[in-house]
C-alpha cells in the first residue's frame, strides 16, 4: 500500500497564490498548490474507488474529486510533495481495513461494583424524602 504510483496525468496542480501574511512575496508569488484528483476515471482498483467515494472526508467533493490545498511551505515545489504526501496517506486510510471488534462480557466483578454503586446512589437518594413519623 505504501508504494502505490499515481500516473502524473491523472494528477491536476494548480498554482495558486498562498492565503495570510507573508510580506511582499505573497501578493506576487503563487506559492500555494491546489491539487485535484478525480477517483472515478483513476487508475486505482475498483475496490479502492469504492472505498474512497465512500469515505467521509471532507476534501473528497460529491463529484468523487479529491481536492487538497497546499501552502504552508514557502516553496512551490515543497507544496507539491506535501499535497502528494497528503492525498497518499488519504487513500491508505481510506483503504485501510478495519479490524473485526471481538465482542466481551462485563467481569462478575465490574457488575458487583456497578450494582454496590446503585445501590448507594439509591440509599442517598431515598434518604432526601421527607420523613413519615
Amino acid at each position: 500500500m505504501r508504494n502505490m504510483i499515481i500516473p502524473p496525468e491523472e494528477l491536476d496542480f494548480q498554482p495558486i497564490r498562498a492565503q495570510g501574511s507573508g510580506g511582499q512575496n505573497v501578493n506576487k508569488v503563487s506559492t500555494a498548490i491546489h491539487l485535484r484528483f478525480d477517483i472515478r476515471t483513476s487508475s486505482l482498483p475498483d475496490s479502492w474507488k469504492e472505498k474512497l467515494l465512500s469515505y467521509a472526508d471532507q476534501r473528497i467533493s460529491g463529484d468523487g474529486v479529491v481536492v487538497i490545498k497546499a501552502q504552508t511551505h514557502n516553496s512551490q515545489e515543497k507544496n507539491r510533495a506535501d499535497a502528494l504526501e497528503r492525498l497518499q496517506q488519504l487513500i491508505v486510510d481510506a483503504t485501510k481495513v478495519q479490524k473485526k471488534r471481538k465482542a466481551t462480557r462485563p467481569t462478575f466483578s465490574s457488575r458487583l461494583k456497578r450494582l454496590d454503586s446503585k445501590k448507594k446512589h439509591s440509599d442517598i437518594k431515598s434518604g432526601r424524602k421527607k420523613v413519615d413519623y
